[in-house]
């Protein structure tokens, strides 16, 4: 994929040249709508929904399936797969991991009152314990006596119920040997008597490393954060971590890491050590940038510095991909204010200077500054917005309502230098080229009512895709099995889990009493 200078910017150009063609319609056709099979990368399509996870072909054909369906993914040094486990009306407790067959061959679950686990999780091999282990993301509370201690706003309390998210490593055994947690990096410019204060003739914009207790926006809260990915770069030793509310947060775990010593462990991570080495996304939050805002003209707004909202899936590209060390993300676009909101890709590079030199070392993104990037077609109702220099891939598609999942939903780079996307809301998978051409696309067609060939007027999530991944032919996971093509999904139709019934879309409103 290249990216030189002229190159990168017309791709910052929204690619409207090369997206999707959509039209608006009430109703549509599920499953395989579309597949170049001379320019998409061959492969097979995992993805998981109520209660079953099903590992498809190119022709939308299933060939596996698995009794679980929440966030699957397999596991590529023994070909297991591995899925957050619910337990009934309690939410997500732990994780199972299946073989090939669906029988659970090791579980983990949380039994710590104070910490409740959710969302995402990677499966690491801990190089200073030579074993593999679970890296999740977990909320943990935080009594409000501890809140005040710390430096919040008391005017913005009560703190009742805060949850402030950690990241835990867990061993096969279920022994803990790791925590990293965001309270333990607080920076506040209230109280000088307390120790995390800025300093004398400092201000929160002096610590980019460290996230401000009384975040802009968004005071201390059940579920501050609510991080929603995760990943570990073993080469770097490092974690990138995803917050819903904008900003993407990396940190190091190799050199906060003492094998056989937990405590120890999680007393450098909560030290200076632990502190961001990188984060992107929202500088207002940290006093370096302007946020989202209306204009005087209160029918235009600016998304100002912001770049990712809602934003899911941070990963680094790994070994063997184009763009190999490169962050890619889902950037959902919520919480950006356009007027006619939509869902982007983003790759980045955290290394770009403002030239555009790679420095081999993080660089704040307010330093290395921002293109002014014109829409090329006002009927979008676009406004020109201000992108990061950081930015050196994006994708959108070119009509407003043919891509857009305000949740969830994934994006990974493929050999072949196109990208596979899922966009949750409305089960959309489907894969682009470099230069944003549609080659492959697919919509689920397991529902809340069942499987259905055809998708009515329905609410967002009725046929919801959380997450899906596309693996090569001779993905270790499938040596020496048979992936014999079944038929389609509503076909096939694996039993699912317990459905739930849809609200009525219309709803009578009552005249008013002068009526």
């Amino acid at each position: 994929m290249k990216k030189t200078g002229i190159g990168i910017f017309i791709v910052l150009l929204f690619l409207c040249f090369y997206s999707i063609w959509s039209y608006e319609t009430l109703q549509g056709k599920t499953e395989l709508l579309f597949w170049d099979r001379e320019k998409a990368f061959n492969g097979y399509t995992l993805f998981g929904s109520r209660g079953v996870s099903a590992l498809i072909d190119m022709s939308g054909s299933v060939v596996h399936t698995w009794p679980t369906g929440k966030n699957p993914r397999l596991l590529e040094y023994n070909g297991n797969l591995l899925d957050a486990y619910e337990e009934p009306d309690a939410g997500m407790s732990g994780f199972r991991e299946y073989d090939w067959d669906g029988n659970v061959v090791w579980e983990y679950m949380e039994k710590r009152k104070t910490y409740r686990p959710h969302h995402d999780w990677k499966r690491i091999y801990n190089k200073k314990l030579k074993a593999y282990t679970t890296l999740y993301i977990a909320n943990k509370y935080v009594p409000g006596e501890l809140v005040l201690a710390a430096g919040a706003d008391p005017d913005k309390g009560p703190y009742e119920n805060v949850e402030v998210d950690a990241v835990v490593e867990v061993d096969m055994k279920g022994t803990i040997v790791w925590e990293w947690w965001f309270f333990d990096h607080i920076v506040q410019d209230r109280d000088a008597k307390k120790l995390n204060f800025t300093g004398e003739g400092k201000t929160i914009a002096d610590y980019p490393h460290k996230i401000d207790i009384n975040l802009p926006g968004r005071p201390l809260s059940r579920d501050w954060l609510h991080c929603n990915s995760i990943d570990y770069n073993p080469g770097l030793g490092q974690v990138v971590l995803n917050s819903v509310q904008g900003e993407l947060y990396i940190f190091d775990h190799d050199n906060t890491f003492i094998a056989g010593n937990p405590a120890e462990s999680i007393k450098l991570a909560a030290g200076s050590k632990g502190d961001f080495l990188y984060r992107f996304g929202d500088p207002a939050r940290y006093k370096q940038g302007d946020p989202p805002s209306v204009m005087e003209d209160w029918t235009k707004v600016t998304t100002g510095h912001k770049q990712i909202g809602g934003a899911h899936h941070v990963h680094w590209i790994t070994e063997g991909l184009p763009g190999v060390g490169n962050l890619l993300i889902f950037n959902n676009g919520q919480y950006l204010f356009e007027r006619t909101p939509q869902s982007y890709i983003f790759e980045l590079n955290p290394y770009l200077d403002g030239g555009g030199k790679n420095t081999g070392k993080y660089v704040n993104p307010p330093e290395a500054g921002y293109n002014k990037v014109e829409t090329l077609n006002r009927d979008t109702h676009k406004l020109n917005k201000l992108i990061s220099k950081q930015v050196v891939w994006m994708y959108s598609s070119k009509s407003n309502q043919g891509f857009f999942s305000h949740i969830g939903s994934s994006a990974q780079r493929l050999p072949n230098g196109n990208t596979f996307i899922c966009a949750m809301t409305e089960g959309h998978l489907f894969e682009v080229t470099a230069d944003g051409e549609v080659v492959w696309e697919y919509v689920s067609p397991i529902t809340n009512m069942g499987y259905k060939e055809v998708i009515d007027d329905q609410y967002p999530d009725y046929n919801s895709v959380f997450r899906a991944y596309r693996y090569a032919p001779d993905f270790s996971a499938f040596k020496g099995r048979e992936l014999k093509s079944m038929g389609p999904l509503t076909k096939v139709k694996p039993k699912l889990g317990e459905l739930k019934v849809q609200p009525k879309r219309v709803r009578k409103v009552k005249p008013s009493a002068k009526e």
